[in-house]
């Protein structure tokens, strides 16, 4: 494993009232990260908002976190470049809650 590269697997809900990231889209612990964006799926919109919003619930740049694979599909692939050291816990958080 690349310690400046890590992969995050999500999933979408385009077109929610409010943008969020929280919860677990099934169990267990690799268990996609669900992403609620009000962008709806149009011309990439609701991709881009997506990795914005992980990019601010994770506390890092924006160019930092970019699309590996899902350009078209609701489960996608994200990779953070030089995560902070504490990404797996803030993960953690995140994944616990829920998306709204």
């Amino acid at each position: 494993m690349d310690p400046e590269r890590v992969t995050l697997a999500v999933r979408v809900r385009p077109g929610a009232s409010r943008t969020r990231v929280g919860g677990r889209y099934g169990d267990g612990p690799d268990a996609p990260l669900v992403v609620a964006v009000s962008a709806r799926a149009v011309d990439g919109a609701a991709t881009d908002a997506v990795l914005r919003a992980v990019a601010a619930a994770l506390g890092v740049r924006p160019h930092q976190v970019s699309l590996l694979r899902g350009a078209t599909s609701r489960d996608k692939l994200l990779e953070i470049r030089q995560p902070p050291a504490d990404l797996t816990a803030r993960i953690a958080v995140l994944g616990a809650g829920t998306a709204r």
